[in-house]
């Protein structure tokens, strides 16, 4: 399907419309391709209201699911959507819509054709819910805007309940102007935001948190917001042809323009200005834009103008603030802290594993606690006083850490943590604790590590700019790797034709046994315990062979073993993984 989102991109990016895109939606290879997306989705196991999980399709045929979802686009009604409250660290809940399987198939074909129309059309600085980009992108924008254009009055506006009271035919009129006019389509999305919710009924606003389309929605509902920003200043379309953008700016700034940049996760946006005042007009005129365009309230006591070189700004866990500092570009950097709710929230999950290794110590509960402190250090290293911040976690934790597990827990060194972890915490001395052999990890080591802006080259649906995420795809034959995916074994499972394509490409078109290149036709994939006894098509379970050694593991005459290990010259370790192999099918080992 690459070559096709290529060419919507383009088309797209040239300001086309598109008028018949539910062929391509319901389009073999594009059902294929939505089913291994939803796979390797971990929500795949949650089922919906009519209690189905992605284990009650992986058996069905390739031809099966394909009709399915072709029959379901024909008079499309959803089913019902089943509500989940997830807890949040604040006390209350989060609602999520969680839509039946087919509904998430049905919704990731949609998904998939209609994400490279939108990307071309999406500003450059919304770093939510897209392909390639974080939070951290976000803050690197945010702090270059600081650091390199010195902009120091930053805008908080708080949008009230965002997801729940998005306007469905406010969004359906963007999804047009964004240049999808297909109408079944436009209809079959209008359908999904009035899908029935369980115990609540039928929604007449908002997007269900939990559905595949909602994050791709959301992002069109806010991107006229980021247009409208821009068009104040970054992108002021002028009848003056200027020689670069810098001479630009220069004439801009004798207008009485309002400098500012936007800079958007999701719903969390900041808007920088130059000056007070220039902050405090964009202000009022985002609310009433938000207000009177988007239909969107916003909340009078969390929406304020902050300037940053007296009080800090909160933004996805980060606390930013300007200080001083000499030889630099404005005389000012921006410095980061974790916010008070960050440190808090951190505390409150490094206690519960506490506990936890408390109830049950034991290899696996302490490496539960170690992946949970370093998923904490891994997304605030960002922040410029990390090093800070961690130690007063640490210190508050280690009354806790002593209380609860001092008769369990023994001493260890540096040398007892694993070759990753010595590299990851080589040059701290802290004292070292274990647990079955398992080493507790240290809270407060980690060192600031400086975020990099997005680089705007970077891009799914160009071929340079898969070239910067793809670098290891080149080392498999790209012919032979598209013959693949395109041919399945129309009497075999989804599930297999799906996981034979991932284990071609895992062992980069190789096989297994002699590492020599596979071509179109002269490889098979073998399940390791026998299908006929197993019935197990899982990816675990499959090998891909070049097609003579696939043979050796099945024969049974000795002559014919001994011809063909002399042809394909075996040596002891290959006829030992062949022997493994042979062990499995219960067939005799070849004695060498």
């Amino acid at each position: 399907m690459q070559h096709c989102f290529d060419n919507l991109y383009a088309q797209s990016v040239n300001g086309q419309n598109f008028y018949d895109l539910m062929k391509l939606i319901i389009s073999n290879e594009n059902i294929r391709l939505a089913y291994r997306n939803i796979k390797r989705n971990t929500g795949s196991k949650t089922a919906g209201t009519n209690n189905l999980t992605i284990d009650d399709i992986k058996h069905l045929s390739v031809k099966e699911v394909i009709e399915h979802i072709q029959t379901m686009s024909q008079a499309y009604e959803p089913e019902s959507v089943r509500r989940v409250f997830i807890p949040k660290t604040n006390g209350k809940v989060r609602p999520l819509g969680i839509p039946t399987i087919w509904d998430r198939i049905f919704q990731q074909c949609i998904l998939q054709v209609i994400e490279p129309i939108c990307e071309a059309k999406f500003h450059k600085h919304s770093y939510g819910f897209r392909p390639n980009r974080n939070t951290h992108h976000a803050k690197a924008r945010l702090e270059s805007l600081i650091n390199m254009v010195g902009l120091y009055h930053c805008i908080d506006v708080d949008i009230k309940g965002f997801f729940d009271n998005v306007h469905h035919s406010k969004l359906l009129k963007q999804i047009w102007s964004i240049g999808i006019k297909d109408k079944t389509l436009l209809s079959i999305v209008s359908k999904l935001l009035n899908a029935e919710i369980i115990g609540e009924g039928v929604p007449t606003k908002g997007t269900p948190q939990g559905g595949i389309l909602s994050p791709l929605l959301s992002n069109i509902v806010l991107n006229e917001l980021d247009w409208w920003v821009s068009n104040q200043w970054e992108t002021f379309q002028s009848n003056h042809n200027y020689k670069h953008n810098g001479s630009k700016v220069k004439e801009l700034k004798k207008s009485n323009l309002k400098e500012c940049y936007i800079v958007r996760y999701a719903d969390d946006f900041k808007v920088l200005c130059r000056t007070r005042s220039q902050a405090i007009k964009m202000n009022y005129a985002i609310k009433d834009f938000l207000k009177t365009r988007l239909h969107l309230e916003t909340s009078d006591e969390k929406s304020k103008v902050i300037n940053l070189k007296k009080n800090s700004s909160e933004f996805l866990g980060f606390s930013l603030r300007v200080i001083r500092k000499g030889k630099t570009r404005f005389g000012y950097v921006a410095k980061s802290d974790m916010t008070k709710k960050a440190k808090s929230n951190a505390l409150i999950k490094i206690k519960d594993s506490i506990k936890t290794i408390q109830k049950k110590p034991c290899a696996e509960t302490v490496w539960h606690y170690n992946t949970v402190v370093m998923g904490i250090q891994n997304y605030y290293a960002a922040a410029t006083q990390i090093s800070k911040n961690l130690s007063e976690l640490s210190s508050h934790l280690n009354k806790t850490l002593y209380n609860r597990l001092k008769n369990i827990r023994t001493e260890a060194n540096f040398n007892e943590l694993t070759r990753t972890l010595q590299k990851r915490y080589n040059g701290y001395s802290p004292k070292y604790y274990k647990i079955q052999d398992m080493v507790f990890v240290p809270v407060y080591a980690q060192r600031h590590k400086t975020n990099l802006c997005f680089s705007q080259d970077i891009c799914n649906y160009t071929s340079s700019g898969r070239i910067k995420i793809h670098q290891n795809l080149r080392a498999i034959n790209k012919s032979v790797l598209s013959y693949i995916m395109k041919s399945f074994i129309p009497n075999r499972t989804i599930e297999y034709n799906d996981n034979r394509i991932s284990k071609f490409i895992a062992q980069y078109g190789k096989c297994a046994v002699t590492g020599i290149e596979l071509g179109k036709h002269d490889w098979h994939c073998h399940h390791k315990t026998p299908h006929h006894l197993s019935r197990d098509d899982t990816y675990s379970n499959l090998i891909v062979l070049f097609e003579p050694v696939h043979r050796l593991i099945h024969l049974k005459d000795n002559s014919k073993i001994k011809t063909l290990v002399i042809s394909l010259k075996l040596n002891k370790k290959q006829i030992q993984i062949v022997n493994e192999l042979r062990k499995l099918c219960r067939n005799d080992l070849i004695i060498n």
